[in-house]
């Protein structure tokens, strides 16, 4: 994507409240979580201070739609309809989970996906540089950053010969990040 298309994209990004407030309406986000508002209640905290910081206060320029999962992601599909008959302007999601669903089921509404996992090796974005689409976000997992960091651990505990990775088998990324992490690991003995 070129410089000056990704600035548009971004700036088309952050203006859906504008254009909203101008149309004469609070703008409408919807929040969408695949555990519980107890559970994920730091990101949903950064969330709304965010929001303040751009001059947005929940319920007086600006209404949010929660919608939780509670840890069954058979709940998505029913979600992602809630959301978009209730018209939100933007979904944000917090989960891989919750961002697969929402790229199912609409290509018109904006997707803002907030700690997901590898973004390409799940299929939410064709790649970075082109992600293509209504999507948009954040992810902070690299699968080829794994065997770097096997290797930063094994240099602050030199004496480590074990590590235990819990995984979600069924989500496709967490699958190749544990094979990424195998080989380096297996340079250990």
């Amino acid at each position: 994507m070129k410089r000056r298309d990704f600035i548009i994209l971004l700036g088309g990004a952050t203006a859906w409240p504008l254009v909203a407030r101008a149309q004469g309406r609070i703008p409408r986000v919807g929040f969408m979580g695949n555990s519980t508002a107890a559970l994920e209640v730091n990101l949903v905290d950064s969330f709304r201070e965010g929001l303040r910081e751009l001059g947005y206060e929940e319920g007086r320029n600006i209404a949010i739609e929660y919608r939780w999962a509670d840890g069954r992601y058979e709940r998505f599909a029913a979600l992602v309809a809630e959301l978009i008959a209730a018209k939100v302007d933007v979904i944000v999601t917090a989960g891989t989970p919750a961002a697969l669903a929402v790229k199912k089921a609409t290509s018109t509404v904006p997707l803002v996906m907030v700690a997901v996992g590898d973004p390409v090796g799940t299929g939410l974005v064709p790649s970075l540089a082109r992600p293509d689409g209504n999507l948009t976000g954040l992810s902070s997992v690299a699968p080829d950053l794994e065997g770097k960091r096997l290797e930063l651990l094994r240099e602050i505990v030199p004496s480590v010969s074990r590590i235990a990775v819990f995984i979600i088998r069924s989500i496709r990324s967490t699958r190749r990040r544990c094979g990424r992490r195998k080989t380096p690991a297996r340079h250990w003995g």
